[in-house]
C-alpha cells in the first residue's frame, strides 16, 4: 500500500479567497453603478428632457483605489430636486398662495434662461398685463399688443394701432400636477436584484 501526504497552507487559501472575493464584490459594484447611471440617463433622455440633464447622473465606487468585500457604490444627480419633481410628479403650488403664471408661446423666454416671469415681461416689452378671470379653464394674463413673425407679443408701432389685438401672454392656475416621467427606482430594483449574480460570477472566474 502506498500513502502520499500533502499539507496545504489552510491559511495561504484562505487569503486567497477573501483576494478573491474583494475583488468579485468591487468589480460588481463597480459594474452596477456604471449600469444603474447608464440607465438612469437612458430614461431622462427618453423622456425628452435632454442630454444636458441626463449628464447630471454621475456614479462613484467606493473604497477608491483598493478592493474589498464593503466596497460600495453611490449613483446620483447634480440636480436633484429636477429630476426628483420628474420621478414624483409633485403638486406644485405657489409659494405666497396665488397664482401659478405658465407663459404661452407668445410671452417668449427669459433672457436668463428659462420660464419668463410677468415682470420680467412687462420690462422687456414696455406693456402693461390685463388680469382676466375665467370660471372655467385658467385665468389669463393679456397685453394690448401685436404678433411678430416669431409669434410672440410686443407693441404696436402704429400711431393708429393698427394690428392691436388683444394676446394671452399668460395662463393663470391655483396649482398644477408636474406630470410624473421617470421611474428611477424600477431600474435601481433592477441592479440590485442582479448584485448576487454578478458577484458569484466574478468570484469563479
Amino acid at each position: 500500500m502506498k500513502l502520499k501526504l500533502e499539507i496545504t497552507d489552510i491559511a495561504a487559501l484562505m487569503r486567497a479567497e477573501v483576494r478573491a472575493g474583494e475583488k468579485a464584490v468591487s468589480t460588481a459594484m463597480r459594474e452596477a453603478g456604471n449600469s444603474l447611471k447608464s440607465a438612469w440617463r437612458g430614461q431622462i433622455t427618453g423622456a425628452g428632457l435632454g442630454a444636458r440633464l441626463a449628464r447630471t447622473i454621475r456614479s462613484e465606487d467606493y473604497p477608491k483605489g483598493s478592493n474589498s468585500l464593503n466596497a460600495a457604490a453611490l449613483v446620483w444627480s447634480k440636480a436633484p430636486v429636477i429630476i426628483g419633481a420628474h420621478d414624483t410628479g409633485p403638486l406644485i403650488r405657489s409659494r405666497d398662495g396665488f397664482w401659478l403664471a405658465i407663459p404661452t408661446p407668445a410671452a417668449g423666454k427669459s433672457l436668463r434662461g428659462g420660464r419668463i416671469t410677468p415682470l420680467e415681461w412687462e420690462r422687456r416689452t414696455g406693456l402693461r398685463l390685463r388680469f382676466v378671470y375665467r370660471r372655467r379653464g385658467p385665468s389669463l394674463l393679456v397685453a394690448e399688443g401685436r404678433l411678430n413673425s416669431k409669434g410672440r407679443a410686443t407693441a404696436s408701432r402704429s400711431k393708429i394701432g393698427r394690428g392691436l389685438t388683444t394676446v394671452p401672454i399668460f395662463l393663470l392656475v391655483p396649482q398644477v400636477r408636474l406630470k410624473k416621467r421617470l421611474d428611477l427606482a424600477r431600474d435601481a430594483e433592477r441592479v440590485v436584484d442582479g448584485m448576487p449574480g454578478r458577484i458569484v460570477a466574478g468570484w469563479h472566474t
